[in-house]
């Protein structure tokens, strides 16, 4: 297919990049380290460490992780929110020549059992506050040997902390009680590692740097398997399109990252573009801490400003936001979820930046397409395709559609996944025959290139830029001894895009909606949650008796009873 897309590239914008200029995501971070060594690297809470300090302690723990007898390629999970630790250990896992497994750290034992067993994991890294969460399920994990515990305050003060013992742990409520014999502090693994030699590896644009876990197109949490050589083309993809504007900046640039680094978007973006760029990244712990988050908004010149929907509206109610300095944005992108326009509208007017928005998944590293930057206000297309990417809307054949007619998006480029962890059946239903990834979003190509996505083939919710899948929600709620049966769908919400609903058969006629959420609450994590509980006397389903999801989502919205 004539890449017709290519006429509307802003100037400056290269048709192609060359990602084979990096053998490996290390080699990207250590020339960085070296290039911007005196520059500020991240800042949170008041703390700010360097590309020098980056470089040293990541080094520090590398060593630490390989005298554990780590072996190239194994498998190291990540479970903390956006703290300093987090870039450290990221570049550590990686200059130890082991495999990242980012975890969501408000994931509930189930599903973090999951995680750690799928993937094999042999070390993880937690910040204590969600320690408890990981002693739940430890003894069930055969392959996790090593365990690190961070605490919010390790890399607050000096950078060599206290050597805690955590046996017994109970700070407040933050900090539930928890128990980990033989896990080993973040600042002793640091101290530990100044003494020890790490020895470089030779890592190659083929091995496996994350494994990042999504449902895909159906619902079983899997692994994509992201290359060395998948993430460092996607970051220089975004800094491709980018970069004519990010020039405008005349000195160091400055990124909000207020989206969690264990999700594609913020990695690439934010932990990996802003090293690649010599930036320094405003970690942002607790986002939905609105008041503090624009406290810290005011003492910085942010440029570049990653967010999904919910975020920009959140800061658009705030009093105090309105009355910040927006002079320095270059760059307020939007992905994770569809940006509205209501929204859309508001930040412009605000800000005087409009909201770039693109599209991605963690199966493509994650973006695919992106508007241009120098737009002037909302388009409510999700841009063209980047360089070095291919975009085709085809039908459930495999042939391209026309212009202007509705397709599934399938995706070809360097950024492409390498496939699903251990699921070569999966992998096999995801890829066409010509290398093409499909999406399971349901898009509308036009003459210039620009895609606008209508549909989702599949039944997957988006609640702030997170993916719910139906049917692990479901089977959640079907385990509940008064459940007969259940459907699970999204219905639209003001506030974080869309929410879940339950449609629910009672098997005990006496089962309550509060009954159900407070067992839902002990199985997912937040965002998967339903908001809404519907009881009804039976569901429709096909002839061979499949619940028919779309019929209920279709429906003609009553007033829903929310779920307490």
């Amino acid at each position: 297919m004539e890449k017709i897309w290519l006429k509307g590239y802003q100037e400056g914008v290269p048709a192609e990049i060359d990602w084979t200029q990096y053998r490996s995501l290390t080699h990207l971070l250590e020339e960085s380290f070296r290039k911007y060594a005196d520059r500020p690297a991240y800042a949170c809470m008041g703390k700010t460490i360097t590309y020098a300090d980056l470089d040293r302690m990541s080094q520090q723990m590398a060593a630490w992780l390989q005298s554990r007898g780590l072996s190239q390629g194994a498998r190291v999970a990540l479970m903390m929110p956006n703290v300093l630790q987090y870039p450290v250990a990221m570049a550590a896992v990686l200059r130890a020549g082991c495999t990242i497994v980012n975890v969501n750290p408000l994931y509930t034992p189930r599903e973090l059992l999951h995680q750690l067993v799928d993937s094999g994991a042999e070390a993880i890294v937690v910040l204590e506050n969600f320690a408890h969460t990981l002693e739940e399920v430890i003894a069930q994990t055969p392959t996790v040997q090593h365990v690190v515990v961070a605490t919010m305050g390790d890399l607050l003060g000096t950078l060599k902390g206290p050597v805690v013992n955590f046996v017994v742990r109970n700070v407040k409520k933050l900090v539930p009680r928890f128990e980990l014999p033989g896990a080993v502090s973040f600042n002793k693994v640091l101290a530990d590692g100044a003494r020890m030699k790490h020895t470089a590896v030779k890592l190659g644009h083929d091995d496996i740097a994350f494994l990042q876990y999504t449902g895909g197109t159906t619902g079983v949490s899997k692994g994509a398997v992201l290359l060395h050589r998948n993430v460092i083309a996607n970051v220089l993809q975004n800094e491709a399109w980018l970069k004519p504007t990010m020039e405008k900046a005349g000195g160091q640039l400055q990124f909000v990252c207020a989206l969690p680094l264990y999700h594609i978007y913020a990695l690439t973006i934010c932990a990996l573009m802003g090293p690649r760029t010599g930036g320094m990244n405003l970690l942002i712990p607790n986002p939905r801490d609105i008041p503090g988050f624009v406290k810290e908004l005011s003492k910085y010149r942010i440029n570049i400003f990653p967010a999904v929907n919910t975020l920009y509206n959140g800061l658009l109610n705030n009093a105090e936001f309105a009355k910040l300095d927006f002079s320095s944005f270059l760059v307020c992108n939007g992905g994770g979820m569809a940006v509205q326009k209501a929204v859309a509208d508001k930040w412009l007017a605000l800000t005087g930046t409009p909201i770039v928005e693109g599209y991605g998944l963690s199966e493509t590293s994650p973006v695919v397409t992106a508007n241009r930057c120098d737009i002037k206000e909302f388009t409510g297309t999700i841009g063209l395709p980047l360089p070095s990417t291919e975009v085709e809307i085809i039908d459930d054949n495999g042939n391209v559609v026309p212009f202007g007619q509705p397709g599934e998006i399938a995706v070809r480029g360097p950024q492409v996944m390498a496939g699903y962890w251990k699921r070569d059946d999966e992998t096999a239903k995801a890829m066409t025959a010509d290398g093409f990834f499909k999406t399971g979003d349901i898009g509308i190509m036009d003459e210039r290139g620009y895609t606008r996505i209508v549909d989702r083939k599949k039944d997957m919710i988006i609640v702030s830029g997170f993916n719910v899948y139906p049917n692990e929600v479901e089977e959640v709620v079907a385990a509940h001894p008064g459940v007969f049966e259940v459907a699970c769908v999204g219905v639209p919400d003001e506030h974080s895009g869309e929410a879940v609903k339950l449609f629910v058969v009672r098997k005990d006629p006496n089962l309550t909606a509060e009954a159900l959420m407070a067992w839902c609450r002990t199985e997912l994590t937040g965002y998967k949650r339903p908001k809404f509980i519907e009881f009804r006397d039976s569901l429709p389903k096909t002839n061979v008796g499949k619940i028919l999801r779309r019929e209920l989502r279709d429906e003609k919205p009553a007033a829903p009873a929310p779920a307490h």
